[in-house]
């Protein structure tokens, strides 16, 4: 996936998510930092993951399984990425 280095959108999802794994990171530091918060921002990192697959997966679908397709069926292929998105 050599193209991912242009692709900004990725590389600020990964840039979040080091923000959001540096902030567990203090809060486990911090003795008044309460279970609960540490519980959701963990959840905040695990739904971060999964858009961040959901972009990798869309992004090699269209660069090197329908790079050389005649033609793409946009409706077909926003409904595969839905369904994708529903069960990943």
């Amino acid at each position: 996936m050599g193209h991912l280095h242009q692709d900004k959108k990725i590389l600020n999802r990964v840039k979040r998510l080091q923000g959001q794994i540096n902030a567990v990171e203090q809060a486990l530091l911090q003795p008044e930092a309460g279970c609960i918060e540490v519980l959701q921002q963990a959840a905040a990192i695990k739904g971060a993951v999964n858009g961040l697959m959901n972009e990798l997966i869309e992004a090699h679908l269209r660069h090197h399984v329908l790079a050389g397709a005649a033609a793409v069926n946009e409706e077909e292929l926003a409904e595969f990425l839905k369904l994708l998105k529903r069960y990943a």
